[in-house]
């Protein structure tokens, strides 16, 4: 089965992470409210942003919070590049999600920032 992703691109502004959450919870909630995904994680794709920032490790944070209220899954960040990295471990945020340390890159998808 082929694992949900929430691909983000761009430069993530505080105005946009509510709609990221949103975009994150319509994939692991159904229509009636039950979690839609088996298994314990769901994918996010940050290998397209173009800042790593306190307001991306705030959004990172708040993707994991609703990851982990959809029954207790883990928030996978794939094509993490190495400052956000660093700056997640340099918060204490890197045990709050699981970070894919496999190259990055990679462009399309969600944009934060339209």
């Amino acid at each position: 089965m082929t694992p949900n992703v929430l691909v983000v691109t761009g430069r993530v502004t505080r105005a946009a992470v509510p709609e990221l959450c949103a975009r994150l919870e319509s994939l692991l909630y159904d229509a009636e409210g039950a979690v839609r995904l088996p298994g314990d994680g769901v994918d996010c794709d940050v290998g397209g942003v173009v800042r790593a920032d306190l307001v991306l490790a705030e959004a990172i944070a708040r993707l994991g919070l609703v990851a982990r209220r959809a029954g207790g899954k883990r928030l996978r960040l794939r094509n993490a590049p190495p400052e956000l990295r660093g700056l997640l471990d340099l918060l204490g945020l890197a045990d709050v999600v699981d970070v894919d340390y496999g190259g990055y890159g990679g462009r399309g998808g969600y944009g934060a920032d339209h």
